[in-house]
């Protein structure tokens, strides 16, 4: 070993080799490494170009062919730097390094992960996720996404994984433990109150400090802290009227000095906006080019003071930490092939997982076996080819796909069925619908199965919480001629179904991704019996949303600055929260998720509380049902302090009965956790504190259906226990 290059002795500390390496650099070679090597374009006028209408996924990824991104930091093989290799996430491995990008698995999206409330599952996502960085040769991936779906029109929805922030934390702590258990480096985005995508270059955020870290800053403290995420990327919005990238109160106080967190901060591409403000605020890394961070910028502010070469050191030191410390320096760039068989069959058991059935009045799910001919009609996006996910940069270019006729004939063939399956395409302008309904309706069709959804996009939040190209009235029809008609719907988020009184049927399985046809099939014939949960409310009127009728909710308005301002005035009411207290029946909510059995739940124990140590409650769940099945047991804490919305979700578990038995469940509700069950933010101290009084916790299987409801005394200090 040569003791002048002590960067390359794997024994000692990461740190230690990270400033080790800093320290011989030189200025040239400091300012190389503090962003992408893509050429700077113009990524402001092509996208007011495009948004300039409406957009969807289609038009989005027309926009991404416009472009040739490159996604690397250039590396500097004298002092033995890699070319660091950066890919999109987080549903998969997306536009990643290399032109064209690279295929990999299409997962289901994230939203669906959130509705398995299963945190290992959302593990074996992760697992996938960086598996396959790691046979593409990428370093870093960009996910998970935990910004929260603060309305249902949110384009990213598909990224991020709830309206709640436990679960979206949870799910994300998982995942990204996965992740980096593979060496890749894992980044949270986008960091922060990033909720909707309408204006995102220019628009505003104005939030109450108890709302911002009660609610949306929690599931990235959760990343931090309890999956020690090696990166988080900062979002293109302001906060409080300074660019995300430029915020110092979010990424330095904060992140460093309140969480202690060690990563590295990078920019959301092509959201930085400027150099020194940007560095001493405390962005690490500019991408995907140089367009700020460049040698002119960078040494004329060094130059006059405004930016000093310790905050460079500081910069790189923190992302050559995150490098060594997952191997990165130490192992060559050797690509191998993806095993897309293996990685498939995963992404088929995620995606069976995540399916929520909500409705099945009439008991016609699953369906026979043995039947005639099964009709399936929809549009083509929906019924015609697998439904992919989302659109934008973190669409992955699939290495297969399962498209839903074939795929549904293949499971049967499986059963050895004779059942056969025919298709129907509406046309987006529905120029055939009578023709549709007329197939719908011939007597020898035994079942029909309309398929119908939405595919988000980045770039662009949804119009309305509707279906798009009037589907509903495509779905309207067919139940008005088949009312036994099976709706599957395949969605990016949750959305108004004006027509939902009509059907008796419902299964939502989300975009699917690769196993699209397989998944279905598995779930409507009955080899896999759906055991989701709905992670974002579904709501019965458009009319009934947080932002409807009130534009500086959202989209916001001028204020004076000629940027749109949002204003998060609703508070703490988010999603299910919001309908609670505001006496709002929705259509589906939070939690909600049947099966084809039944379960009833009893025996819910809850013990005395000292007010420190973790609350063990206990219940029973029993299968009263003729199939194995698996229930969520979800808790809720009613918090005695003012403006607390009627319940927060402070823990759940997942338990798999067989029929005729039960199995006992433990929530544990810790109240030194990271997600802060018993806590609200105190203004007078500057913190979380946990207050004195009489708690209320609800549990049972929805937000609306906690039949046992317990009171918790939370004792004052010193307050000896009974």
């Amino acid at each position: 070993m040569d003791h002048t290059r002590a960067w390359q002795d794997p024994a000692l500390a990461p740190r230690e080799r990270a400033q080790a390496l800093v320290a011989v650099m030189s200025t040239e070679q400091k300012i190389a490494q503090l962003h992408g090597n893509m050429d700077t374009i113009d990524i402001y006028a092509l996208s007011n170009e495009m948004f300039s209408q409406e957009v969807d996924a289609e038009e989005m990824e027309q926009l991404a062919t416009q472009i040739r991104i490159e996604r690397h930091v250039k590396g500097i093989n004298d002092l033995g730097i890699p070319r660091m290799r950066v890919t999109n996430g987080p549903v998969g491995v997306g536009m990643g390094d290399g032109t064209p990008s690279p295929p990999a698995t299409a997962l289901p999206m994230t939203i669906g992960v959130a509705a398995s409330f299963d945190p290992d599952l959302a593990y074996a996502y992760g697992d996938i996720i960086g598996a396959e960085c790691r046979h593409l040769g990428q370093h870093v991936l960009e996910g998970p996404g935990v910004c929260l779906h603060r309305t249902p029109i949110g384009g990213r929805n598909f990224e991020y994984f709830s309206e709640d922030p436990y679960l979206s934390g949870l799910m994300g702590v998982q995942v990204t433990r996965a992740i980096q258990d593979h060496g890749v480096i894992a980044m949270a985005k986008h960091y922060v109150v990033n909720d909707q995508e309408h204006e995102r270059f220019r628009a505003n955020v104005e939030v109450a400090e108890h709302v911002l870290r009660e609610l949306y800053l929690l599931p990235f403290e959760m990343c931090c802290k309890d999956a020690e995420i090696g990166a988080i990327m900062s979002a293109y919005n302001r906060v409080r009227g300074t660019y995300a990238t430029e915020n110092r109160y979010t990424l330095n106080t904060i992140l460093r000095d309140e969480w202690g967190w060690e990563g590295y901060v990078q920019s959301d591409f092509w959201s930085c906006r400027s150099a020194a403000p940007s560095l001493n605020a405390g962005l690490d890394l500019e991408m995907p080019d140089a367009k700020w961070l460049n040698w002119d910028n960078v040494t004329a502010a060094l130059h006059d003071f405004s930016l000093e070469i310790e905050t460079i050191d500081r910069a790189l030191v923190r992302r050559f930490t995150q490098m060594f410390r997952f191997g990165q320096f130490d192992r060559p760039y050797a690509p191998t092939e993806i095993p897309a068989a293996e990685h498939g069959a995963v992404s088929r058991h995620i995606g069976q997982q995540m399916a929520v059935l909500l409705k099945n009045d009439a008991g016609r799910l699953p369906l026979a076996t043995d039947l005639g001919r099964v009709l399936v009609v929809g549009m083509d996006t929906f019924a015609a080819r697998a439904c992919q996910g989302g659109g934008g940069s973190s669409k992955v270019d699939p290495l297969y796909t399962v498209d839903p006729l074939p795929g549904m004939r293949d499971v049967l063939a499986d059963l050895g069925s004779g059942t056969s399956v025919d298709l129907m395409v509406a046309e987006r302008d529905l120029s055939n619908l009578d023709e549709v309904v007329a197939a719908a309706s011939v007597a020898e069709v035994d079942a029909v199965v309309v398929m119908a959804g939405l595919v988000a996009t980045e770039g662009a939040d949804l119009a309305s919480a509707r279906l798009p190209y009037d589907q509903d009235t495509l779905v309207s029809a067919v139940l008005e001629a088949r009312q036994d008609a099976i709706i599957v719907l395949k969605n990016s988020t949750p959305v108004v179904l004006p027509w939902a009184a009509q059907a008796d049927t419902v299964l939502e399985v989300w975009n699917q991704g690769a196993e699209d046809g397989h998944v279905v099939a598995d779930l409507i014939f009955g080899q896999v019996n759906p055991s989701g949960k709905v992670p974002t409310t579904y709501a019965d009127s458009e009319h009934d949303l947080l932002h409807h009728d009130d534009p500086v909710r959202y989209p916001g308005t001028d204020e004076g600055s000629g940027y749109p301002t949002m204003r998060y005035t609703e508070g703490l009411q988010v999603g299910y929260r919001w309908f609670q207290a505001q006496g709002i029946s929705p259509l589906f909510p939070f939690g909600h998720g049947l099966s084809y059995t039944t379960f009833e739940l009893s025996d819910v124990v809850v013990p005395e509380f000292d007010g420190n140590s973790p609350l063990v409650v206990t219940a029973t769940v029993t299968n009263t049902g003729a199939r194995d099945g698996a229930e969520v047991v979800q808790a809720y804490l009613q918090i005695p302090s003012e403006n607390q919305p009627p319940k927060r979700l402070v823990g759940f578990a997942k338990v798999t009965v067989a029929p005729g038995s039960s199995e006992q469940v433990e929530i544990i509700i810790d109240p030194a956790a990271t997600h802060k069950p018993f806590s609200v933010w105190d203004y007078a101290t500057g913190t979380f504190q946990i207050r004195p009084g009489d708690y209320l916790l609800h549990v049972g299987n929805s937000s609306e259906d906690t039949p046992h409801t317990s009171t918790v005394t939370v004792p004052a200090p010193g307050t000896p226990l009974s």
